[in-house]
């Protein structure tokens, strides 16, 4: 029995190991401890950093979250578990998740969505548990175990939920944002959308239940129509009178926003939505991604009344038989009381003139993203004598405008218009001149592909957009501009600051900024704000000190240091600025240049003088010599190839004792002595040295008369280095010293240390003025330089 217990203990042991062993590490954390760990096809929730605030682990083939998985993240505020294959979760999995904020579940197999795992998250805001597979909510309040819930956003739902009990949002106060799917839904319970407060936006998916089930559509839209809810309907087909008859519930909760998604209508269906409709206090209308079955003939719901819809939203609108639309005249019911007007992507190519007219309280207009052309907005704004006179923003950006100029004179009377929005259309230039309102005071040419700025631009502008152009320079006077978008051209550096007294703000990202400095910014009498990351920086010295060190005194730099960074030089590219470290000889290169140069000329004089000194020269040309002379082959000692018995060297101040006394004597004697002599037995026409490493290697014995004469004498000098080569190689006593008359060594200069050493070392004859013992100095110098088997 023990024996298998401890068997159980040990495999326990094992598996909590090996389960722990199994999940795998994420550390592609950046340094504001968000871990990005999606699409990485894991198997279990992964090992990140302890300190992670952020953790995105969606995209992945999780099919479990454990007790333990997350208990070390107690720091963590956004949880992403999305698209995984999540089928279980522990009850106590996010226990320790206490200041968790968001949560996003969707789209994973959970069939039971438990109160228990929100038990803990007192702090959690924002909730989406969308696309799973549970039937049924509401049995049990999702937050029934947390007092006064924090939650503002969830989205839940999925296409077969089946039940929806009232018991989901107990104890939920106010919501900000629900968002619900439910295509088969067949039991809602009156009350389960309703909070103590109403909620701000509501966005129902419900799909075939306004055919299938109107009146539990009835019933959710009962619970979530109120004055102050945003309500937004998607998926669903309006083309019969049957489905459109649960609106009546918006009009009767009096809700003032009503936005349809992803729908399809037809005209009765418009008319008879409009009749549904009729005296709601509606202001707001939107239509988004639309699919509309018809020409427009709603003349049947003219009689309707909306006075209170102001505004009109269209985005994405698909209108099959749209060329056979002349006008929206049949709507001028709702036309003349509308003060805003979107009609975003609708293939709008022109509105006619008599329909405009209906247009006179319209203050925003935006026509966008359509077909508009020169030909055709001139007929849209009735070629300049337009009636909407209240206009203050249009925008008629992307396009297929061409001529800057036609747009202003058509816009020119429009007296309180103050915003206009050109952006993306192929002006390609700007003419000379134009004419606008004087009460514009914001303009956007964003990716019109101007290469140059002109007068033409209105001096009352306060902001203007000139981004993603190919502008180079700019060069006009705007008193009145506080905020400037540059961003995306090809500026090489900042505009003239002269130009733009009032500019408070200046954005120039993603040119091709080198450099800019203190007096550059201080050119801008008003500037506070800049953004000119994302630009290629020339890191020097100068402009890194004054990154570092001076530029948040000067300006805001609202996009962050961190987008500044350098593309030169080489070694620095890619570094942000402030971290860029320059040696004291990058940034100070001249004076280093100058330093170096004259430490080297110094050191240079040093060597030179040193070399002077110590005869550095002499001794490298005798060394030179010798090894020239080494080269050649050698003379053999005691051979046949001795062609005398002593090379004489002397001073040619001595020749007269050398040339009547000593030759005359020794070449006279019995046996003779054998001498050298450069005047005499030297060849013509050969290099001195030549003649004095050949006569040395050719003698058997080297005889230096020694004089203060000597000393001095160049040709000596030699002379005794290549003899004194010779005793080093040979390792002979071939070198015999006569000295005429007395030198002191301490005379002798330092430089000649081979003679210092010869005369310590070897004994030397001293000619006598005793003539008496001039016959003994005679026996000796020939017993010096007898050679032997002779």
């Amino acid at each position: 029995m023990k024996l298998s217990l401890s068997v159980v203990i040990c495999l326990s042991l094992a598996w909590t190991r090996a389960q722990t062993s199994d999940r795998p590490n994420c550390y592609e954390c950046d340094e504001d401890h968000f871990c990005n760990c999606s699409a990485k096809t894991l198997h279990r929730v992964p090992i990140v950093p302890a300190s992670v605030l952020s953790l995105d682990v969606s995209f992945n083939e999780i099919e479990s979250v454990t007790k333990k998985d997350l208990a070390a993240y107690t720091a963590l505020r956004t949880l992403k578990l999305q698209e995984n294959e999540l089928s279980a979760i522990h009850k106590d999995a996010f226990h320790s998740q206490s200041k968790l904020e968001e949560l996003d579940l969707s789209f994973n197999k959970l069939e039971n969505i438990s109160s228990l795992w929100f038990s803990s998250l007192r702090s959690l805001k924002h909730l989406n548990i969308l696309g799973n597979r549970y039937m049924t909510l509401g049995a049990v309040g999702l937050f029934q175990f947390v007092e006064d819930p924090a939650l503002r956003t969830l989205r839940f739902g999925n296409p077969s939920i089946e039940d929806v009990r009232r018991n989901m949002l107990n104890k939920i106060r106010q919501l900000d944002e629900l968002t619900f799917v439910g295509g088969k839904l067949s039991s809602y319970e009156s009350g389960s959308f309703k909070t103590a407060q109403p909620i701000r936006v509501v966005s129902l998916s419900l799909q075939g239940l306004f055919q299938d089930d109107p009146a539990l559509v009835s019933k959710i839209l009962r619970d979530v129509s109120h004055p102050e809810t945003s309500l937004t309907v998607r998926d669903v087909s309006l083309e019969t009178r049957e489905p459109i008859q649960s609106f009546k519930e918006v009009r009767e909760g009096c809700t003032r926003r009503l936005t349809f998604q992803n729908a399809s209508t037809t005209d009765e269906g418009v008319t008879h939505l409009l009749e549904v409709l009729d005296g709601s206090p509606m202001s707001y209308l939107g239509l988004e991604d639309i699919h509309l079955v018809g020409t427009g003939s709603w003349e049947k719901a003219r009689w309707t009344h909306f006075e209170n819809l102001h505004t009109l939203f269209l985005r994405n609108v698909e209108i099959q038989g749209f060329f056979r639309f002349s006008s929206m005249i049949q709507l001028a019911f709702l036309l003349k009381h509308l003060t805003k007007i979107s009609v975003v992507n609708a293939t709008v190519f022109v509105i006619p003139c008599s329909t405009t007219y209906f247009l006179q309280k319209v203050e925003y207009l935006d026509l966008s993203q359509n077909l508009l052309s020169d030909i055709t907005i001139q007929e849209s704004l009735c070629n300049g004598d337009c009636k909407m006179r209240d206009l203050h923003t249009l925008n008629v950006s992307h396009n297929s405008l061409k001529s800057l100029q036609l747009v202003s004179r058509l816009v020119t009377r429009l007296h309180r218009l103050t915003s206009l929005d050109v952006s993306h259309n192929d002006f390609l230039k700007m003419p000379e001149s134009c004419s606008w309102p004087a009460s514009l005071r914001f303009m956007n040419l964003s990716a019109t592909k101007l290469h140059r700025i002109t007068p033409c631009l209105p001096v009352s502008l306060t902001v203007l957009d000139l981004s993603q152009n190919y502008l180079t320079e700019f060069h006009q006077h705007l008193p009145s501009l506080m905020e400037l978008w540059l961003t995306g051209n090809r500026f090489i550096s900042l505009p003239e600051g002269g130009w733009f007294p009032s500019l408070r703000t200046l954005l120039i990202q993603s040119n091709t900024l080198n450099v800019f400095n203190k007096s550059d910014l201080m050119a801008f009498q008003s500037l506070q704000v800049l953004e000119a990351g994302r630009n290629n920086f020339v890191c020097s010295c100068d402009f890194v000190e004054f990154f570092t060190g001076r530029i948040d005194h000067l300006i805001t730099l609202r996009d962050g240091h961190r987008s500044y960074v350098c593309d030169s030089p080489f070694t620095l590219r890619g570094r942000a600025v402030d971290n860029a470290r320059l040696s004291v000889f990058e940034c100070h290169m001249i004076l280093s240049v100058s330093v170096l140069c004259s430490a080297i000329v110094l050191v240079l004089i040093a060597i030179g003088v040193t070399c002077y000194k110590l005869h550095v020269l002499w001794y490298l040309q005798m060394t030179l010599a010798w090894l020239r002379a080494k080269s050649k082959p050698a003379v053999r000692s005691g051979g046949a190839d001795l062609c005398y018995d002593a090379f004489v060297s002397y001073s040619q101040h001595d020749a007269e004792w050398v040339e009547e006394i000593l030759v005359p004597k020794l070449e006279s004697s019995e046996p003779p002595v054998t001498l050298c002599l450069h005047k005499r037995d030297f060849l013509p026409g050969r290099w001195i040295v030549d003649n004095i490493i050949e006569s040395i290697e050719s003698s058997h014995r080297t005889l230096f008369v020694l004089s203060e004469n000597f000393v001095t004498s160049e040709w000596c000098r030699y002379e005794l280095d290549f003899s004194h080569f010779r005793i080093v190689d040979e390792h002979n006593d071939s070198a015999v010293l006569i000295l005429l008359e007395p030198i002191a060594k301490e005379t002798i200069p330092k430089r000649f240390c081979k003679l210092r050493k010869i005369m310590n070392s070897t004994t030397y004859l001293e000619w006598p003025h005793d003539e008496e013992k001039r016959e003994v100095f005679w026996q000796n110098l020939r017993a010096a330089l007898k050679r032997e088997h002779r």
